[in-house]
């Protein structure tokens, strides 16, 4: 049992949200906003991630799924979406599915993963060819990969107007401490890093570094890869999750991250619409404080 038996308890929480005008309330309150540091720009706290999700061929059985989960995702009022050209067809498929009304209003991230000049650029202009976008809203190094050529040609792209946002990510906490000397010595708008209520490393240094440099931070990997759920699995939802207007392990785990102030949007990758909705609930309604956050980490400790 993963996400999927998790969420048949959940349906029994919605259910008792007919008579919890508060738990209802939140279930259709417009998604908390963060404002991105270096421009004021306002970002909804749940976007998407596209890794493996995404990555599919094109039969339109495949891709189903996934434009309803992008009609919902923006009916919703999410924005940012996160894919890379490391993804296989991820940027392709996404590309294709984005219709005129969305591209209005998505926030489109990508990423760099190659090593030289030549090629960076190559990529990138391939990544927005794919995306169908001439200017791009975030670009970033991934996992450091070759940083200052990449940066230096980011910066240039920026300057000039190809690129919004300029960032740069890793996934692991072995690189947490690389990830805070980029932090120190470059100019960044963005900072992709790991964070859960079971990996808290980012909150020793990350985090209140990206808040003192003025850096957003987006939150990959979340639910630790599945590996959150299967910490609670067989375990009831404690009933204080109502208090934050949590109805589901997932929306517990979201609102443990999007609690931190220095955390400007999460983004976990899903096909599911069930798993979306899911989702969307975590950027929604009350946030735990100081002495429930430390609850729900020990709930999944």
């Amino acid at each position: 049992m993963k996400r999927r038996g998790l969420l048949r308890i959940a349906v029994s929480l919605l259910s008792a949200a007919a008579v919890s005008p508060r738990l209802a309330n939140a279930n259709t309150a417009q998604l908390i906003v963060r404002r991105i540091p270096s421009s004021g720009e306002d970002i909804p706290i749940i976007g998407l991630g596209t890794s493996g999700r995404f990555e599919v061929g094109d039969s339109r059985t495949a891709r189903a799924p996934l434009a309803e989960v992008l009609e919902a995702f923006f009916a919703a009022g999410a924005r940012l979406i996160d894919t890379s050209p490391m993804y296989s067809s991820a940027e392709r498929v996404l590309g294709e599915l984005l219709t005129a009304p969305m591209r209005q209003r998505v926030f489109l991230a990508t990423k760099v993963w190659t090593r030289g000049e030549r090629a960076g650029i190559e990529q990138m202009t391939h990544s927005a060819q794919l995306l169908r976008r001439e200017r791009l809203d975030l670009i970033q190094v991934h996992n450091l990969l070759d940083l200052d050529t990449q940066l230096k040609t980011l910066y240039s792209w920026k300057e000039a107007g190809r690129v919004r946002y300029v960032g740069v990510t890793h996934y692991t906490v072995s690189a947490h401490a690389e990830l805070a000397r980029v932090l120190e010595r470059n100019r960044l708008d963005f900072v992709q890093l790991n964070y859960s209520p079971a990996t808290r490393a980012a909150e020793q240094r990350l985090l209140p570094l990206a808040a003192e440099r003025g850096v957003a931070v987006l939150v990959n990997r979340p639910f630790e890869d599945g590996a959150l759920f299967a910490a609670v699995r067989g375990k009831p939802l404690p009933a204080w999750a109502a208090d934050v207007d949590a109805a589901s392990w997932a929306q517990l785990a979201l609102k443990f991250i999007a609690s931190h102030p220095a955390v400007t949007c999460i983004i976990p990758a899903t096909g599911k619409l069930a798993h979306l909705e899911d989702n969307l609930a975590g950027g929604r309604g009350r946030l735990p404080d100081a002495r429930q956050r430390e609850a729900i980490a020990q709930a999944f400790g």
